[in-house]
């Protein structure tokens, strides 16, 4: 009951049907004049005020007395409540399983057994603020179900497990000391191979619907999530196809949205540490697909700050691919060092990362190709005037004149030795 309509109660007495004698003298009006008809007034006045104040204490006394008791009947979140909801949720899920294949063309049958299986789902939530039992839930065998309804034929239901899945390994649930429950549960997920579901359960999600692009992000914040607490989930992650998913998703001809911008996070960090990533990616063509991605930003600069951050991303990518030698030849041969050189001179924000990448593809001896390339297509003239003078809007672009600095003088540094080594 709400607390205003309780505190805006006035009780209804009715109207008081008079005596025969009484009618004509409630025709007549009464005289309020005088002590004592103010003092009658008065004492009536008391009286119904009185009683209405002793109706709202009573009625404040039922509603308190009724939240006490929802408050006492609410159950501590403990290792035998987390037993019961799973047992549920096995049971509902073995009904709804069970009536879809009894009714496979008559979806009133199984539909009411579908929303109490999302009903467990979405009470299971409550688990994420005790990491200390996500053991409990491997010991339980919870996992291997969980993971079983993300190619369930409704991809709402597989929706709701991955928000779920996502929820319990959040970062920021986990406090301080509870860290190895996370990691037991996380370990579960990377046994039952979580990423190649994934997988198809992205292939199957369409993005124009608000709640399937939704689930598009948690998916994507569920393998970041586990990067955090296991980085061999990088490797895991690219080898059972997210990597082939995630170059896919960035070449699709669609707008710019979060889930572009979270797909070029999850791609940087799936070849931060990992050469195996690396030359995957090489191998996929992911070489020229970074290049086509990049090349937007030749003629334009990023319209809005995500955008921004969605290109230093693939920049990024980009350098961490370079540091593999295989990929330095695709990259020379997809005309990258001509890309990033029309960069530097169209003098747009994407000038400082290009910069970069060119200091990273003219390394060592596996960066004689780009060097030659550089001085035949006139670099230096775009090269020489950034020796000279740092640009003013370097700050703007998101880079110090000491990281310009260091990237020029690199750059010179390689192109000294390839002449010298050709000498």
């Amino acid at each position: 009951m709400d607390v205003g309509e309780v505190l805006s109660y006035q009780p209804n007495r009715g109207t008081k049907r008079p005596c025969d004698g009484q009618e004509e003298e409630l025709k007549r009006p009464k005289k309020l004049a005088g002590a004592g008809g103010l003092d009658r007034f008065r004492e009536e006045g008391m009286t119904v005020g009185k009683a209405a104040d002793d109706d709202r204490k009573m009625l404040l006394q039922i509603v308190d007395n009724e939240g006490e008791g929802k408050e006492e009947e609410e159950e501590p979140l403990d290792a035998s409540s987390v037993k019961r909801m799973i047992l549920t949720f096995e049971k509902r899920s073995y009904r709804n399983q069970e009536l879809r294949v009894k009714f496979p063309d008559q979806p009133e049958k199984f539909m009411e057994s579908e929303l109490d299986l999302d009903d467990i789902l979405q009470e299971m939530h409550v688990v994420a603020t005790r990491p200390d039992l996500y053991p409990l839930l491997v010991e339980l065998n919870a996992v291997p179900s969980l993971l079983g309804l993300l190619g369930h034929d409704n991809t709402d239901v597989a929706i709701t497990v991955v928000h779920l899945l996502e929820e319990l390994t959040d970062v920021e649930t986990v406090h301080e000391g509870e860290e190895w429950g996370a990691e037991v549960l996380v370990q579960a997920l990377a046994d039952g191979h979580v990423v190649a579901l994934l997988v198809h359960h992205l292939e199957r999600l369409r993005e124009a619907v608000a709640e399937e692009a939704q689930g598009v992000h948690d998916a994507l914040a569920l393998v970041e999530n586990m990067a955090e607490f296991r980085p061999q989930v990088c490797a895991e992650a690219a080898q059972q196809g997210l990597l082939r998913w995630l170059l896919n998703r960035l070449k699709a001809k669609m707008p710019f949205d979060a889930n572009k911008l979270y797909c070029s996070e999850v791609l940087a960090i799936l070849l931060q540490d990992s050469d195996a990533n690396r030359a995957l990616l090489g191998k996929l063509g992911g070489m020229d697909v970074l290049l086509r991605q990049l090349s937007v930003f030749k003629r334009r600069d990023p319209g809005t700050a995500e955008e921004r951050e969605m290109m230093e991303n693939l920049f990024d990518s980009l350098c961490s691919c370079l540091l593999l030698s295989a990929n330095r030849e695709r990259f020379l041969q997809g005309e990258g060092v001509q890309l990033m050189s029309l960069m530097l001179r169209a003098k747009r924000v994407s000038r400082s990362s290009a910069l970069k990448v060119l200091d990273h593809a003219m390394l060592g001896p596996e960066g004689a190709g780009s060097c030659d390339m550089f001085v035949d297509i006139l670099g230096l003239r775009t090269l020489f005037p950034l020796f000279m003078k740092s640009p003013r809007k370097i700050k703007k672009a998101g880079s110090t004149e000491k990281e310009h600095e260091e990237h020029v003088c690199s750059i010179l540094a390689s192109l000294l030795r390839n002449l010298t080594g050709q000498r």
